[in-house]
């Protein structure tokens, strides 16, 4: 199969590349994918008889698209900075979210002489902000207020000492993010970090002003102890894993300031509204999405990676994967009945690192894994060899995908490149927080329509539970300090052994 280029396709700064397309300045090049214009008119045609058209329309406009938790997926209304009326169950959501953003705004300007925050969340309350935060800070001359974020995810009680170890008290402002504010890891990291501060010496008074809360169980939150207008919610219609666009994303107004959170939040809502009105054959999650598709089917792919060509998205794949495989690692679709496909694995360094680490697979291993190249076009530094360093930079990341598509013939096999390896190109201008928005909303859109073209509900995750339920009788069995545990309905001989093991050496 060619992967030679189509879809010439031109906008108003003029032609695009040949495979190309872009929305709100952001380029998406399909060239190396390998697709002719035939297959694309009948994936284009497949996603019409899925019903994708009508499925965005349904998930923008707030409709119950999370059958199984009979909810809304409406993170969308999170970023609607046009305030147009967003509505459920007859109720309009913008007035609640505005409320959310003047808050924010209002603590921006009174939060002062903080030298720490500590941003406790694992999951979605953790990937989206520290992704933000880590990436906002390469920005050249963007406003800083210099604080030190920690965010403090894993239950690993090395994370909470070595932040710990770093954050001075009485400097200091917890964040306590969770949805149910029942998820054990936070809660436990939570505890300890009010046991340091009270060890600390803080008084009750400077206790209360140091700790907040995100979370729609608001009565947990109060029950905790933290003061009602610390509190700031959101809501059940608002999925863990896109919900860096709430008052969870709280460290990159805090940090930056509200006007770069509005800006973050303008890129992504630009790229709600092409996902909303574009045609699906200049629709740039659609098309995204329907390459996977196509990869899928004709070339059984397991596993396709994200290579960010800057240093500043380097957490990014780290994002996408609970993006896609949290919303779409399901074995049946959304009647209950098996799938033929659901998502890749994902994974994902920056570049031009990944390519002293796993690019000799991607290049003569025997499994084809398609890559998304992103890439920025201007320098991500103000330094005197930031130009040449970039071309340098491009260079790699355009080079990369050339050999990858075109592979290369030797009379020594170990030297053979058998090409016909698969990309796309993504370009975003410059990365600042609207592009970094647009970015994020660019994928969590092609994710939703991956989720529709399966035909799996993307907005629920059961599958993480059950592990959860089991851990809880191992715990007690780790607490007894037994060497003689036996196996049960929970228990199982294998990890009955192990619990006795580490117990007789505890």
């Amino acid at each position: 199969m060619s992967l030679k280029p189509d879809l010439n396709t031109t906008n108003a700064q003029g032609k695009l590349p040949n495979g190309a397309h872009d929305a709100v300045n952001v380029v998406l090049d399909t060239a190396y994918q390998g697709i002719d214009q035939k297959a694309w008119a009948k994936l284009f045609t497949q996603a019409r008889k899925s019903h994708l058209p009508e499925f965005i329309a349904d998930m923008l406009a707030g409709k119950h698209i999370n059958l199984s938790e009979d909810r809304p997926a409406l993170h969308s209304a999170l970023r609607n900075l046009s305030r147009s009326p967003v509505m459920l169950n007859g109720q309009d959501v913008m007035p609640a979210v505005s409320n959310v953003w003047h808050r924010i705004e209002a603590l921006c300007n009174k939060w002062v002489g903080v030298t720490d925050v500590i941003h406790i969340g694992i999951g979605g309350s953790d990937f989206g902000p520290r992704l933000a935060v880590e990436a906002l800070a390469y920005v050249p001359e963007i406003e800083c207020r210099g604080m030190r974020m920690h965010f403090l995810a894993n239950i690993d009680s090395a994370e909470l000492a070595r932040i710990l170890d770093r954050a001075l008290p009485h400097s200091t402002r917890v964040i306590i993010v969770s949805k149910s504010f029942t998820t054990l890891e936070t809660t436990m990291n939570a505890k300890a970090v009010v046991a340091w501060l009270k060890a600390s010496g803080l008084t009750n008074s400077q206790m209360n002003k140091a700790l907040f809360a995100v979370t729609a169980n608001v009565p947990a939150a109060k029950d905790f102890g933290i003061e009602e207008d610390h509190i700031f919610p959101f809501w059940d219609w608002v999925g863990g894993r896109y919900s860096v666009w709430s008052a969870v994303g709280l460290p990159i107004a805090l940090q930056y300031g509200f006007k770069t959170f509005q800006e973050f939040l303008a890129g992504a809502h630009a790229m709600d509204l092409h996902f909303k009105n574009a045609p699906l054959e200049d629709n740039l999650p659609v098309i995204m999405a329907l390459a996977l598709l196509y990869q899928q089917d004709k070339r059984g792919i397991k596993a396709y990676a994200a290579v960010p060509y800057a240093d500043a998205l380097d957490w990014f794949p780290k994002w996408l994967q609970q993006l896609d495989m949290e919303s779409n690692g399901k074995s049946v679709d959304r009647n209950g009945k098996p799938v033929k496909f659901s998502s890749p694995v994902v994974f994902g360094s920056a570049g031009s690192n990944a390519q002293h680490s796993y690019f000799q697979l991607l290049h003569q291993g025997t499994e084809i894994i398609p890559i998304d190249f992103i890439a920025i076009r201007k320098p991500m530094s103000n330094r005197p060899e930031a130009a040449a360093h970039h071309r340098i930079l491009l260079s790699n990341c355009l080079a990369q995908a050339q050999a990858l598509a075109h592979g290369k013939s030797a009379d020594n096999p170990n030297h053979v490149y058998p090409g016909n390896r698969p990309s796309s190109l993504l370009l975003l201008p410059e990365l600042n927080a609207f592009y970094l928005g647009a970015l994020l909303a660019l994928y969590e859109n092609r994710a939703a329509s991956l989720g529709a073209l399966w035909n799996i509900n993307s907005f629920d995750q059961p599958g993480v539970e059950y592990g959860k339920v089991l851990a809880k009788p191992i715990e007690k069995a780790l607490v007894s300090g037994s060497d003689q545990i036996r196996t049960d309905d929970d228990i199982d001989a294998i990890t009955a052994n192990r619990i006795n093991f580490l117990n007789s050496n505890s």
